[in-house]
């Protein structure tokens, strides 16, 4: 059976790392494919880190919570191959809700090894899982490029188990539905808030946290007594929740980003509790009355917003990156939007902050990203991602505070409105979002030039 990459104008620097990954992979016809069904997945964030807690003794690892472990720093999510005929399939990445597909797969016998392998890639976040196969048990790694040839995180799947972290039963000590103040980074001098939104049903929890720069996408997880365990995966982030509820029915967890990044929060219900407004968060300094911007796009060519293209125009312009999760769900909703309302007098233009200082690099991750979701209008190279130098590349900003961020320009050029952060579909504002979008565009638009 043969399963193969689609590669479509992808840059050198990603189509050097595909070849040396598929050249020691022999396809061959006659190779077991994959059981279908669910998977359950397992990134092991922190191998041997945690130390066994029967008793729900404190422990200095876990932060000083005692937790009675569950997921022994593993970070768990659920997959389902899905056969679209007699030969061919395609994998569905479950977080809650949300159905992620996947059918940039390359299956067949590995040569370096002589095991039987399969490569999940993941060509917008320039990212892969390699793993080999063996009956109904997947080993291997998960490898995010951008972050450097030695980011990897061990990887483990078993077929036929749907459950994610774990399959007690444990009668839950709250319900924890409905909506939570919660403070992040509590060690640092910076604390940042952000609102929990949960929804749950006998041991089962799904939900996110919005915060003031975007959300964590669709959480999914469990409530076993008084711990609360939360993960998401969807081949750009690896997220992991774990809290106890104490006495008072308040909350202190830790939160993990794949194993680069790991924090402390808390949280209280709070149903009153409010972000600040993401319009306020980001403007124009004193002294700049026009946004401006030059910058190449991916064929070399210089772009600028004093262009005809975009004179007596309402433009929107897109601060992001290709690596960013809720700046794909802002350029999804962007792109359907554009297709549902086609206007002569209505341009986009999005300026990436690309995780590559190599150029070549950060086109050709420009170029997955608009290939991988068909986007009709220009992505230039802005710059690095780090937020000090996207703020230098656009010195008219008081900062740049969130991926991403769009600015509203009407006809005149005038700057009318900057959002800052996105709140995505998976949360409860997404909805209020669109109609505030697009009744607001809608005004830019009626208005005389």
């Amino acid at each position: 059976m043969t399963m193969m990459y689609r590669l479509l104008k992808i840059g050198t620097g990603y189509l050097l790392v595909l070849f040396a990954l598929t050249q020691c992979i022999v396809i061959e016809n006659q190779f077991s494919a994959l059981p279908p069904g669910e998977w359950r997945a397992v990134l092991q964030l922190e191998p041997n880190l945690i130390t066994p807690n029967p008793k729900g003794e404190p422990l200095p690892e876990k932060l000083n919570l005692q937790f009675e472990e569950v997921s022994r720093g593993e970070l768990p999510f659920n997959f389902e191959v899905i056969y679209d005929d007699n030969e061919s399939f395609h994998i569905e990445i479950i977080n809650g809700e949300e159905r992620i597909r996947v059918d940039d797969i390359t299956i067949g016998l590995d040569r370096s090894t002589a095991k039987d392998t399969l490569i999940l890639d993941f060509p917008v976040y320039d990212s892969y899982i390699k793993a080999i196969y063996e009956e109904k048990i997947m080993e291997g790694k998960w490898v995010v490029n951008n972050r450097g040839t030695e980011y990897s995180i061990p990887f483990i799947a078993t077929h036929g188990e749907d459950y994610r972290f774990t399959q007690l039963k444990k009668e839950p000590m709250l319900d924890v539905s409905g909506k939570w103040e919660a403070t992040f980074d509590l060690e640092s001098e910076n604390p940042y808030k952000a609102i929990g939104e949960f929804q749950q049903e006998g041991n089962a929890v799904t939900g996110t946290f919005r915060t003031e720069t975007g959300d964590y996408r669709y959480l999914d997880g469990t409530i076993q007594d008084n711990k609360l365990y939360l993960s998401v995966f969807d081949g750009a982030h690896a997220f992991l929740f774990e809290a106890k509820i104490l006495p008072d029915s308040t909350m202190i967890g830790s939160f993990r980003s794949g194993k680069h990044y790991r924090t402390t929060w808390e949280a209280k219900r709070n149903p009153d509790f409010e972000l600040k407004d993401p319009n306020e968060l980001t403007y124009l300094k004193e002294g700049y009355d026009r946004f401006e911007f030059s910058f190449e796009n991916t064929a070399g060519e210089l772009v600028s917003l004093s262009d005809p293209q975009y004179q007596d125009k309402v433009v929107l312009v897109q601060i992001f990156g290709t690596w960013c999760p809720n700046c794909r769900d802002e350029t999804i909703y962007l792109t359907d939007y554009l297709k549902k309302n086609p206007s002569e007098d209505l341009e986009v233009v999005a300026l990436a902050f690309e995780k590559y200082r190599e150029k070549e690099k950060a086109i050709a991750a420009i170029e997955r990203f608009k290939e991988g979701f068909d986007i009709p209008y220009e992505l230039l190279l802005a710059g690095y991602y780090n937020k000090s130098e996207a703020a230098e590349a656009l010195p008219m900003l008081n900062h740049v505070l969130s991926y991403p961020t769009m600015i509203f320009i009407d006809k005149s050029g005038a700057v009318r409105r900057i959002h800052t952060g996105f709140n995505g579909p998976a949360t409860s504002k997404f909805d209020a979002f669109k109609e505030d979008f697009e009744g607001f565009v809608a005004a830019l638009l009626n208005e005389p030039t």
